[in-house]
């Protein structure tokens, strides 16, 4: 596409109508010219139409097909990675769209460029754990959007005592060791929820204004009871838990934190991952539970 039709699609773009003699004015071109140049743009998509009579002209329909990016061969190699990285990540909001924007992109880059792409995709691949779900991309994409409008949502959740009808506020969605999960108001208080287990979502037109963002959430002190946790680690044990977001600031092979007991069964499953490679100093109802834990899966090979 050269600048002449880039900045005809830029123009057009911004809402504005413009006649092909005003155009052709403004690039010093013929009518004919223009009238290609628009030809050309509704061939590779742009959604242009026209309005005939005294006051018509061009215009783009509200669906409008945004500007390109103008970037260098480094970022554009670095963007289609990132391009090839999502598609790793599954349920993703909007993700629907990935593989066509993928591929979208891919043919617009020069030949040298795609050799490069195809080359360098021999090279590099994304090991994370993702877990094994139902395609459930419209669910993030509907919390992402009430979220944003701070707007209810309704669905069925899977909880430990079966399934239960939820009605919250979402705060927002983040994605963390290979699961989707959603900080949500109910009541007065913000509870977490695994995004896999929600089905059969419904979004409501009832709004809360006074709700913290996502970003608000994670930064803000946690106002629940919590004591001291000390866990001592072996060597190895230290090297396990710098990859592991919950004990990553483990110093000369000990951590400390404040930890709610509401989260004392989530960390004592983390606790026996590591099996003899951690041990739990304080406090005894930590200690406690992972015994019990251990004694229960013991139980399970005693005949």
């Amino acid at each position: 596409m050269n600048n002449r039709r880039l900045m005809i699609m830029r123009l057009l773009d911004s809402r504005k109508k413009c006649t092909a003699r005003e155009l052709a004015e403004r690039f010093q071109v013929s009518i004919r010219t223009i009238q290609r140049d628009l030809d050309y743009l509704q061939q590779i998509g742009v959604p242009l139409y026209t309005e005939v009579g005294v006051n018509g002209g061009y215009r783009v329909l509200p669906n409008r097909i945004l500007p390109p990016l103008q970037l260098n061969q480094q970022e554009a190699l670095g963007l289609y990675m990132m391009f090839e990285y999502l598609e790793q990540v599954p349920d993703f909001p909007y993700g629907s769209i990935r593989a066509q924007l993928a591929e979208h992109y891919f043919v617009s880059l020069p030949s040298d460029v795609q050799d490069m792409i195809i080359r360098m995709r021999q090279h590099i691949t994304f090991l994370q754990h993702h877990s094994v779900q139902q395609e459930t991309e419209p669910i993030t994409t509907q919390i992402l959007g009430a979220a944003v409008e701070k707007t209810a949502i309704e669905f069925m959740y899977a909880a430990r005592s079966g399934m239960k009808l939820v009605r919250v506020y979402p705060l927002g969605i983040y994605y963390e060791n290979g699961y989707w999960y959603m900080p949500a108001k109910k009541q007065e208080r913000i509870l977490l929820y695994r995004v896999d287990r929600m089905k059969q979502l419904n979004v409501f037109d009832q709004s809360n204004n006074g709700l913290p963002t996502l970003k608000e959430w994670l930064i803000s002190n946690d106002e629940r009871e919590s004591v001291e946790v000390v866990l001592r680690f072996t060597d190895f044990g230290e090297r396990l838990a710098v990859s592991d977001p919950l004990f990553t600031h483990v110093q000369h092979k000990e951590w400390r934190g404040q930890v709610s007991p509401d989260e004392f069964p989530f960390v004592a499953r983390r606790l026996l991952s590591y099996g003899p490679e951690v041990k739990v100093i304080t406090p005894p109802q930590l200690q406690t539970l992972i015994v019990e834990m251990l004694e229960l899966n013991l139980g399970q090979y005693k005949y």
